[in-house]
C-alpha cells in the first residue's frame, strides 16, 4: 500500500505555464485524507519554490536538487561543502568565467550575484553577494551560468562533487558529492519510518532517474526525456494533462475506494 507520494514540480507536477490544477489540488488532498503523506522533489532552491510549498503543504521539502530536506518548518536533513570546497568551487568559477552568474544555497537561503534580484520570478527573496570576500558558512548548492560544459566538468572533477544538468539550460549545479534526491528520500524514509517499497515517485527529467529507480514505483509523465520514460517503471499523461493526478485517481483511489 502506498503511503508517500513524491513528486518533482517544474515539468511534472507543475503546468508548463507554471500553476497548478484544481484537479491536482483535489487529488492530492483526497490522498491527504486517507493518510497518504506527501513531498516534493525539486532542483528549486527553497526560496524558489516557496509560493508552491504554500499552496501544497507537502509533509515533506525537498529542494535544492535534494541537499536540502525540510518538515513542518524544521531542517530535517542537510547535504553540505564545507567552507574550503565552498570557496574553491567559487575560486575557479570566477577565475573561468569572470562576471558570471552565480548563486550559492545556504538552507532557506539564496546569496546571487545579479543586479537583477528584484525582478526574478523565483529568486527575488535572494540575498545579494558580489562574492568579493570568502563565505563563512556550508553551501549545500552552487549554481553558474557557464558558456561550455567543459569548465563545469573539470571543476566536478576537481572538487569530487556532483555535477547537475538541466535541460535546454546554460545553468550548472555543483553538489556535494554524497547528496541528491536519492539520499533525501532515503532521510525522508528515515524521518517518517516509511520504506521505499511503499514510496512513488514522479518525475521528468534526468535529476529524477535515481529516485524514479529506487523507490517503490516510478513514475515519468509523459514529457519527460526518453532516458526518464526508460527506467520508469509506468507513464501518465503529461504535466499540462494532470499526469500525476490522473495516475493517483487510477491507482490509488481506485484501490482505497473498491469493496
Amino acid at each position: 500500500m502506498y503511503k508517500l507520494l513524491i513528486s518533482d514540480l517544474d515539468h511534472t507536477l507543475l503546468r508548463t505555464d507554471g500553476s497548478i490544477s484544481d484537479h491536482t489540488l483535489k487529488t492530492l488532498s483526497e490522498c491527504r485524507a486517507q493518510g497518504i503523506k506527501f513531498a516534493i522533489a525539486t532542483a528549486r532552491y527553497w526560496i524558489g519554490a516557496e509560493k508552491y510549498i504554500n499552496i501544497l503543504q507537502p509533509d515533506y521539502e525537498i529542494t535544492a536538487d535534494g541537499t536540502v530536506v525540510h518538515a513542518n518548518g524544521e531542517c530535517v536533513r542537510s547535504f553540505s561543502f564545507d567552507q574550503e570546497e565552498t570557496n574553491g568551487i567559487l575560486r575557479k568559477l570566477i577565475q573561468a568565467v569572470p562576471g558570471a552568474e552565480i548563486t550559492v544555497a545556504e538552507g532557506k537561503k539564496v546569496y546571487w550575484n545579479s543586479k537583477h534580484i528584484a525582478k526574478s520570478e523565483r529568486l527575488h527573496k535572494a540575498i545579494y553577494c558580489e562574492y568579493d570576500k570568502p563565505l563563512t558558512f556550508r553551501a549545500n548548492k552552487i549554481v553558474s551560468a557557464l558558456p561550455d560544459e567543459s569548465i563545469a566538468y573539470e571543476i566536478a572533477n576537481t572538487f569530487h562533487c556532483r555535477l547537475q544538468c538541466y535541460r535546454g539550460e546554460k545553468w550548472y549545479a555543483f553538489l556535494p558529492e554524497f547528496s541528491g534526491k536519492v539520499m533525501a528520500i532515503k532521510a525522508v524514509s528515515e524521518h517518517s519510518g516509511i520504506a521505499l517499497t511503499d514510496m512513488v515517485a514522479f518525475g521528468d527529467d534526468t535529476g529524477d532517474m535515481d529516485m524514479l529507480k529506487m523507490c517503490g514505483t516510478g513514475v515519468a509523465v509523459a514529457n519527460s526525456i526518453e532516458e526518464v520514460r526508460n527506467v520508469a517503471d509506468q507513464v501518465t499523461l503529461s504535466n499540462d494533462d494532470d499526469g500525476v493526478a490522473v495516475w493517483i485517481e487510477q491507482n490509488i483511489m481506485v484501490d482505497r475506494t473498491t469493496p
